[in-house]
């Protein structure tokens, strides 16, 4: 349950991707658009910042390392990479490429939003256990506030994403539905 959203808040949209949104998916991934749209106007009309984050993992160091899981194998579309067209973005927003699951590593993310004075963030995207959850632990480790919009984010595993919204963000966020923290962003 969302209880305050700090006066310094920015959304961080995780990996709402064209090349993302359209793998198997635990939930319709047109019901986690519609909700990320509702906050990016939500954020808009209260002039706080819109973290826009998208992966290329391609050549990473770490997908060449030893793991049960076989590597994914695909060859990427040329718009692999964008981000969905139902997410109005803007040349202000902040855009960042991360190439590890969690937004905060070996990125700018941490000195953009330091530099606005950004002291909490709204997480949604996708995969709420990989994405979302890697990049609400570097928050956390960097002592951000945090609440996640649960209908506005899923994974390709049902049982992941309800693992981590059940067990993962309650020890270091708030977690609710978009309509309840753009209740709270209105109260600002």
């Amino acid at each position: 349950m969302i209880t305050a959203l700090d006066k310094n808040t920015a959304l961080v949209l995780i990996d709402l991707q064209k090349g993302i949104v359209q793998l198997p998916l635990a939930k319709p991934v047109n019901e986690v658009l519609t909700n990320a749209a509702k906050l990016v106007e939500a954020f808009r009309n209260a002039s706080l910042p819109i973290v826009i984050v998208n992966v290329n993992s391609q050549n990473a160091q770490w997908t060449r390392s030893r793991k049960d899981a076989p590597p994914m194998q695909r060859t990427l579309s040329d718009d692999w990479f964008e981000i969905v067209p139902e997410i109005k973005t803007l040349p202000n927003d902040i855009f960042i490429t991360k190439h590890t699951w969690g937004a905060f590593h070996e990125t700018a993310l941490d000195e953009e939003l330091k530099k606005r004075n950004i002291t909490g963030i709204v997480l949604a995207g996708i995969s709420t256990s990989i994405g979302v959850e890697g990049t609400a632990r570097g928050a956390s480790e960097r002592a951000y506030n945090i609440a996640f919009a649960k209908d506005a984010m899923t994974d390709m595993f049902a049982d992941a994403h309800e693992r981590s919204l059940k067990y993962i963000f309650p020890r270091i966020g708030e977690v609710d539905d978009t309509d309840k923290i753009i209740e709270k962003l209105s109260g600002l």
